[in-house]
């Protein structure tokens, strides 16, 4: 991978030093939770064998092209800002459904107009050699059906979270990245931050002693627009999908293993708002060895918490997951971290895994997991019982 479009420039290089001091840690942290994936079955069964890097690529290209599906708010305000920066990958397309949002993208993008796509000519991108990568950034509901439709056209594919609507989906969007033979991830922007990072080592690699119990928590306070595809069911509207995968993830690979029951409450305090889904979600996860975590996701109030109490410390992230930064402290005393943009180091890891032909940390099959506990809670809501989580 060429990295001649890097300037020498003093913003650069520190932009380099972070990356680099980053990377580091995602190694030791990846290392220290072979036995949490091999167990898991991230490290078993047979890896996708991808072509060579020679092949990835076309004669001079040392970037991949990139095409986000969807021009929402977080398309504009994070990824394609994002893609601005990435060394090994840029913004080369875009699919969209309003006109006025493909011409402002055209202009602001230099996106050539050949690759301006609508939800009609969607499936033409198999045939785009400038498109190697599709971020879809749509709806719940749409994330199976167009990440599927974007693998079996021979792309490379980066589903934004939740995964699914439910672990079935999520099995055949696995299976269509094995048949196509390319690479699936999920936009866990998370694992890319180094307070992050730190709390999944020091949980993982027992530095207090383990993790005994967990308190992992993301909520808003906020109103949505009326009409809003957030709030109706049929398209994966609500909290526990639009947040609840945050806390599922810090629980989970903070403790370095999978909960095997859920148990799990829903309430919702402004109807009006909500007549479709619940506002408010709480549930608690169980562990083979007995550790409990209490979770919550919901728009009525602000709360973004990573706790672990372990059986010699403890390690939290207060904020945990914000886009303005985090903050962090253990027994060893305060975290002090460079803030990154996650996003930016997100999508440049998955261009570098399909161009070295290395799966993702962030790959569908920990995308699974969550949509299994997900099942799970929906489940309990129904029964008003402790839930199996299943395994895949």
């Amino acid at each position: 991978m060429s990295c001649g479009c890097l300037s020498g420039t003093d913003e650069t290089n520190q932009t380099l030093t972070v990356t680099i001091k980053i990377n580091s840690h995602m190694y030791n942290q990846f290392n220290s939770r072979r036995k949490f994936l091999k167990d898991t079955g991230l490290l078993t069964g047979a890896l996708v064998t991808l072509p060579s890097i020679a092949s990835c690529l076309s004669p001079g290209q040392d970037r991949l092209g990139v095409a986000l599906v969807g021009l929402g708010n977080y398309s504009t305000s994070m990824l394609g800002p994002a893609l601005k920066e990435t060394a090994n990958c840029y913004l080369s397309g875009v699919v969209t459904g309003t006109p006025d949002k493909a011409t402002k993208w055209a202009q602001e993008y230099n996106l050539k107009q050949q690759n301006i796509y609508s939800y009609d000519n969607y499936d033409e991108i198999a045939d785009d050699p400038d498109i190697d990568i599709i971020y879809v950034v749509l709806p719940n509901s749409m994330h199976a059906e167009y990440s599927i439709r974007a693998l079996e056209g021979g792309k490379h594919v980066i589903c934004e979270k939740p995964m699914a609507m439910n672990a079935d989906e999520a099995r055949q969007m696995i299976e269509a990245a094995r048949k196509a033979n390319r690479k699936l991830a999920i936009g866990y922007r998370m694992h890319y931050d180094p307070y992050f990072i730190e709390a999944k080592r020091l949980g993982q690699e027992e530095v207090f002693g383990p993790v005994n119990y967990m308190e992992c928590a993301l909520g808003y306070s906020s109103t949505p627009r009326a009409g809003s595809w957030k709030t109706k069911k049929s398209m994966g509207g609500g909290p526990l999908y639009n947040l609840g995968v945050y806390p599922i993830q810090s629980a989970r690979h903070t403790k370095g293993s999978e909960p095997v029951y859920v148990t799990a409450q829903a309430t919702t305090k402004r109807k009006e708002l909500y007549p479709e889904v619940d506002e408010i979600f709480t549930w608690q996860l169980e562990f083979a060895d007995g550790t409990l975590c209490n979770s919550y996701s919901g728009d009525a109030g602000w709360l973004d918490r990573l706790f672990a109490a372990c059986k010699d410390g403890f390690i939290q992230l207060n904020p945990a997951t914000a886009y303005s930064g985090q903050a962090g402290q253990s027994t060893n005393g305060a975290m002090d971290y460079p803030q990154v943009f996650q996003q930016k180091l997100q999508i440049e890891d998955f261009a570098r895994c399909v161009m070295e032909n290395e799966e993702s940390i962030v790959n569908g099959e920990d995308g699974l997991k969550d949509m299994l506990i997900i099942d799970a809670i929906h489940q309990s809501l129904e029964t008003g019982e402790r839930a199996d989580v299943g395994v895949v």
